[in-house]
């Protein structure tokens, strides 16, 4: 091996980014290849005519530990949601907030159809027990579908079906609520702690900062290279072994390297490595983003619109209430989010999300609903059921020098993306200097 291990990453979304700078900062000469023009991976923005269109609706939750670790929050200029929801249901509006901070919104959220006074108690004490918890833990505990841990516990189904199915379908991407119990505690313990947020330069800030960063530590990042295949040399038993070397072949050459950090998405990641248990199983979602008049109040208070009704999208947000930097001045921007696969149109959708604002707001319409842009996302998370993250690889799963990083190494989340490239790195500088 030479003095200064040579390190190659495939991948440059938030994982391989993560283990590029940790592995660059420990004295690594660390190459990035990305098949795109810019890192991000799954996290992107574009611009378009003053709008900022993320892909897909993203958001950061402040409390993630990864986050806080490895970004610098106060240069992203942050814009903050108002913590609960608002809720459309067949009767109206209600809203659904943080009574603790915002101590306005008690007569509201203490009158809201879909939340008894036992739903509250029951939340406090949730919280209460969580916010005690070590969030490293939660996913060594027993599991079961979220649905099935409320109901345990006394929740009612009217606040199950009418709040957390469309709020946690949102995080989740999964209304049935048939999700992992474990995703939904560590989400749960991080919006109390903390703030979800957008940077007011779009989700695509966050990929961009941490690509300054591994340039500071002198790691070098190729964008519009695509890795075809990883190889390990004849030394290798067919297991891992941090010994010998790793051929990396891109469609521009190949690169011999001491390591190689896959952090690619999970069908490629299987293809690249072989790992059968990487999961392919995917969840996906549609966001379609649409331009309303400027000063067009949903009236949310920047809280998020859920659909409690289960027709029409999943939730509805008030991006530029939220983030003014995502609309130009002229204009109002808002998208609305479908759940799994849609056979439907762009124009389908669009008339769906018209139908179900003129139904909760009857006393406006929305023939100016303009459809700005269609996201179709059928690979945004992996499927998480009861037990999956029990049989989730490890970093040190390849045969060879070869190591994983990616949220399918933890849990579907940026803080599993972000976890998984440090934890990848760490093994690679621990194998290499052994």
């Amino acid at each position: 091996m030479r003095s200064t291990p040579q390190v190659a990453v495939a991948g440059g979304g938030l994982a391989g980014l993560v283990a590029a700078r940790h592995l660059a900062a420990a004295g690594a000469d660390v190459t990035l290849f990305e098949r795109r023009e810019t890192p991000g991976g799954r996290v992107r923005t574009r611009e378009r005519d003053g709008f900022r269109f993320d892909r897909g609706f993203q958001v950061c939750f402040t409390a993630y530990p990864a986050v806080r670790r490895e970004l610098d929050l106060r240069e992203l200029t942050l814009r903050r949601f108002a913590p609960g929801a608002t809720i459309a249901g067949p009767d109206g509006l209600s809203t659904l907030a943080d009574p603790l901070r915002e101590p306005k919104t008690i007569p509201a959220t203490l009158s809201n159809p879909y939340v008894s006074v036992g739903d509250a108690l029951r939340v406090a004490r949730l919280w209460l027990r969580l916010r005690r918890t070590d969030p490293d833990d939660i996913f060594d505990r027993d599991d079961e579908r979220i649905d099935d841990f409320l109901r345990s516990r006394g929740f009612s189904e009217r606040f199950i079906e009418g709040f957390v199915a469309p709020f946690y379908g949102g995080i989740t991407l999964d209304r049935s609520l048939s999700t992992s119990r474990r995703v939904f505690e560590y989400t749960f313990r991080t919006l109390a702690a903390g703030e979800t947020v957008v940077p007011a330069a779009g989700m695509e800030a966050i990929p961009s900062q941490l690509a300054d960063r591994v340039r500071e530590v002198d790691g070098t990042i190729r964008t519009n290279v695509t890795v075809e295949s990883v190889a390990a040399d004849d030394s290798s038993s067919g297991e891992h072994d941090a010994a010998g070397s790793v051929a990396v072949e891109t469609d521009a050459e190949t690169l011999e390297a001491d390591a190689v950090v896959v952090a690619t998405d999970p069908p490629t990641a299987r293809e690249l490595t072989g790992v059968e248990s990487i999961p392919t199983e995917a969840r996906g979602c549609i966001t379609q983003y649409y331009a309303l008049p400027a000063g067009t109040d949903l009236g949310t208070g920047r809280r998020l619109l859920l659909n409690a009704t289960g027709r029409g999208p999943n939730h509805v947000v008030p991006h530029s209430a939220v983030a003014p930097e995502y609309a130009p001045d002229d204009a109002t921007l808002i998208s609305a989010t479908y759940l799994g696969e849609q056979t439907a149109s762009d124009d389908e959708l669009a008339e769906r999300t018209r139908r179900s604002l003129e139904s909760w707001y009857p006393e406006r319409g929305f023939d100016d609903l303009e459809t700005l842009r269609t996201e179709r996302i059928p690979f945004a998370q992996f499927d998480q059921p009861p037990g999956i993250h029990d049989r989730l690889p490890d970093a040190r799963d390849p045969a060879g020098p070869v190591y994983l990083a990616g949220d399918y190494t933890q849990w579907s989340s940026i803080q599993g993306a972000m976890e998984s490239g440090r934890r990848a790195a760490e093994a690679v500088i621990d194998d290499l200097s052994g």
